[in-house]
């Protein structure tokens, strides 16, 4: 079987990476390199710097709806956190012809600020999200989630993508604390396993809820700012 016919499934527009909607393409419009010939992994590195610093990445006041979930829908809001940020990633590379899936894991992130943890119940977060890109003959995965803002307030190196390696967090921030470990992988999709993973981080950090689809309101840079991260 061709690549072309067993990546087929992972370039169709879905319920949540919808990126046959007008808000999608337009995204990818303005983004795109200049160069018509502009190659995969060059289209996909330019994406990902999109999503990381055109998005802002924020866990406070979440829209966990089916419809906050959609890659058009983070679009518009500008707003998101990992799991909705990987969203509108793997849907802006399908929208290139680029095969994405969406990567779900637990972490331990000792950085959290101690709000988030009282609201998270410890410093183990659920169904992490990535994506991973198929580009130049393999699978790699790209994290475009925490901007560079964030990574400055936080003293974290912001995470690049090459489109050749694997960028996931870094293990250690700016100082040398410990940032970021992988405990377990729920594995990668082809589209989001919407009830497992929204269920599943109800499950695990209910007091996050404000209600049955958004998280408590607050602010990541509030957070940093009474961490001292400023």
């Amino acid at each position: 079987m061709s690549t072309a016919l067993t990546h087929a499934p992972l370039l169709t527009s879905t319920e949540f990476l919808d990126h046959d909607s007008d808000v999608v393409r337009d995204f990818v419009a303005r983004h795109l390199p200049d160069a018509p010939e502009a190659t995969p992994t060059e289209r996909a590195v330019a994406l990902y710097y999109a999503v990381r610093d055109g998005i802002h990445y924020e866990v406070y006041g979440a829209d966990l709806s089916r419809h906050g979930l959609r890659a058009s829908s983070t679009i518009t809001r500008g707003t998101g956190f990992c799991v909705h940020k990987s969203i509108a990633y793997a849907a802006a590379l399908r929208a290139v012809g680029v095969p994405s899936r969406i990567y779900y894991g637990d972490v331990r992130n000792h950085l959290a600020s101690p709000q988030l943890e009282e609201l998270m119940g410890g410093n183990v977060f659920t169904f992490h999200s990535l994506t991973t890109v198929y580009l130049e003959g393999r699978w790699v995965r790209a994290t475009p989630v925490f901007n560079r803002m964030l990574c400055r307030l936080y003293k974290i190196k912001p995470l690049e993508f090459d489109g050749l390696t694997d960028s996931m967090y870094h293990p250690y921030d700016d100082e040398g604390r410990r940032h970021m470990e992988f405990l377990r992988e729920h594995g990668e999709f082809d589209d989001v396993p919407y009830d497992m993973v929204v269920g599943g981080i109800r499950s695990a950090h209910p007091k996050l809820f404000a209600s049955r689809y958004a998280t408590a309101r607050g602010s990541l840079v509030a957070d940093a700012t009474v961490r001292g991260g400023a």
